[in-house]
Order: structure tokens, then sequence, then C-alpha cells
């Protein structure tokens, strides 16, 4: 059985997204079978649909599943693995520009705020999201504007994630110009092997 990559994008993503398009041919490549789902309402995250979509679309997951986050896309992967029933694994995730803490720059739009309010303050347990996988890497940008370096403290503490910090990545966008990762594709490659 092949081993099986759940790329989760961001607030307002899609599947053919800056680096998503790159990153899923690369592993496709290596013969890994690669989802990029569409989550629902991307403009307007919500916690539960979107925990909810990824369960619809793993269906089964084993030490076989892999997973790279976005962003919120991050969190999503976090809370999904926190539903999981006491001792099921997956293989490992990658989490790029990933936040627990703190969000920088939201502005004033209301939608936003509380979006942002809703990922920052609902319950969850990283704890229990550990004991779902062995291995993790979380990959940062020293000038990110929207997710400030705090927020490596819960990778490298309860979740234990190898951390790296880029430079001059902001925060690994299509839109500023990220259409290839590879710090990400590698840091996957040493979680599969």
């Amino acid at each position: 059985m092949r081993k099986r990559v759940f790329i989760i994008h961001g607030l307002g993503g899609y599947p053919e997204e800056g680096w998503f398009p790159w990153l899923k041919k690369e592993l496709e490549d290596r013969s890994f079978d690669v989802f990029v789902p569409q989550l629902p309402e991307p403009d307007e995250p919500r916690v539960h649909t979107w925990v909810s979509a990824i369960n619809e679309t793993v269906c089964v997951p084993d030490e076989r599943t892999y997973f790279v986050g976005h962003s919120i896309g991050c969190q999503a992967i976090a809370r999904y693995l926190e539903t999981l029933p006491a001792g099921k694994k997956v293989g490992g995730v990658v989490f790029v520009a990933g936040f627990f803490k703190v969000l920088s720059n939201i502005g004033d739009n209301e939608t936003m705020k509380s979006v942002a309010k809703e990922w920052l303050e609902a319950p969850l347990s990283l704890e229990k999201v550990h004991t779902h996988f062995d291995k993790s890497t979380a990959i940062f940008s020293d000038d990110d504007p929207y997710v400030p370096l705090d927020n490596q403290e819960e990778y490298r503490g309860v979740l234990r994630s190898k951390v790296i910090i880029e430079k001059n990545m902001g925060h690994f966008s299509g839109t500023t110009g990220t259409f290839e990762l590879p710090v990400c594709l590698d840091a996957l490659l040493e979680i599969a092997v």
C-alpha cells in the first residue's frame, strides 16, 4: 500500500495555490498518493466544518498517512488528529506557518477577527494531538507578517516538532511568489522514510 499525503490549505486557500501543485507533483513522482482537498468556505474557515471535511477526505488514517498544513491548515490538522481514537497513529506532519498562540496584522475586518478568535480560543489538547504521531516538523519564516515566531514554542515543546526557521519567506504564500518549497518536501521525505 502506498503512502498518502494530505495537503491542507489555509485561509482563502485552494488546491492550485502557491507551492501546493509543485509539492503534489514532487511527491507523486516519488510514488506517494497526494490529495489537496478544497475545504469549505475558505474565506471564513470554521473549526467544525474543516475538521469534518478532513475526516471525510482521509477516511481511515494509518501510519502510512501524512499531512502537510499551511497556516490555519496546520491547526485544522491538529484539531482533526485530536478527534482520532486513542492508539491511532499517523505517519507524521509538516506544519508550514502554523500557529496556536498569536496572529498579527489581521486588521479590523469583523469576519476575520471572528475567525481568528475561534481558531485561537477553541479548546485544543496538544498533548492528545501529539499521541497520534511520532514525527513532525514546523517551518516558520523570520518575516512572516501573520505568524510571529512566538508560535514555535508549542511545536518545540508539546508537539516535539523539529523547528526550521527560513529567512525572508513571508507567509509562504503564492501571492508573494512562493511556488516551490523544497524545505517542506525535504521535511516530509525525512519523516516518511
